[in-house]
């Protein structure tokens, strides 16, 4: 299974963020499924790219319900085009040198429990909580900035959703995501999700954050049993609507061939 993910934030602001996302993932045997994930994050002046592979294995805890256990390795490269920055003082000693490019090591632990109509899973990504020193080599020889330097937050996910049987051909699935990091409010999103004879779906979500709170309506459709495509759309909130006209988000998948 290939998934590709393109997504567009805060439509008609100058260098807002750029996501696109491929990932693919495979079953390898009874128990053990292989993936991996490239990506590329620009935002303005600031750039991320990376990639990691990964490596669930999955066995049953009882007759109906399953265990799957995950680990993800891999890298992240932090990028700032210091020529892309207006600034009034070009010869600013923070202005000086080439660009900023860090490289890191990153990882992620993760793990599902399901059943037939449900799951609750939990993950923690950038486990390894990395140092991040986005000055110059030579600015730091010269200034102290070792308060200035960044670390890679370990995040807290939790994740669920059960589906109910309508009647045979419609389902609906309401679910919640959790998200929690050291210094910042616990955020969560609430979402449904209404299926039809497995082949359309629509759907909401609803992210609460307080004055930034929005809401995204989703759709999608599966073609055949190999290609199936969805598109998002987030509602700029009251706070922001002035400043941009919402998010978009486009999602390819793909079935290969075993």
């Amino acid at each position: 299974q290939v998934n590709t993910t393109i997504r567009n934030q805060w439509a008609g602001i100058n260098d807002a963020p750029r996501t696109s996302v491929i990932s693919i993932y495979g079953r390898h045997s009874e128990h053990v499924g292989l993936g991996g994930t490239v990506y590329n994050d620009v935002t303005g002046p600031t750039s991320r790219i990376g990639g990691s592979a990964s490596y669930t294995y999955a066995f049953q805890l009882t007759q109906k319900v399953k265990l799957s256990l995950a680990l993800q390795g891999g890298f992240t490269q932090f990028k700032i085009i210091k020529n892309n920055i207006p600034v009034k003082d070009q010869e600013d000693p923070l202005m000086l040198g080439g660009d900023v490019v860090r490289t890191l090591p990153d990882a992620t632990f993760g793990f599902n429990v399901s059943g037939n109509k449900w799951y609750i899973g939990a993950a923690i990504p950038q486990l390894l909580s990395s140092e991040l020193k986005l000055m110059d080599d030579d600015f730091a020889r010269i200034y102290d900035t070792t308060s200035q330097n960044g670390k890679l937050a370990s995040h807290i996910y939790v994740l669920g959703s059960y589906t109910y049987d309508i009647n045979p051909t419609i389902s609906i699935e309401p679910s919640f995501f959790l998200k929690s990091v050291a210094g910042a409010k616990t955020q969560i999103d609430f979402g449904v999700k209404s299926e039809y004879k497995e082949m359309i779906w629509v759907g909401m979500n609803y992210e609460m954050n307080n004055d930034l709170s929005s809401i995204a309506a989703l759709l999608g459709y599966k073609i055949n049993d190999r290609f199936n495509i969805g598109y998002s759309y987030g509602m700029p909130s009251s706070a922001t609507s002035s400043y941009h006209s919402g998010s978009h988000e486009f999602m390819l998948g793909i079935k290969l061939p075993k």
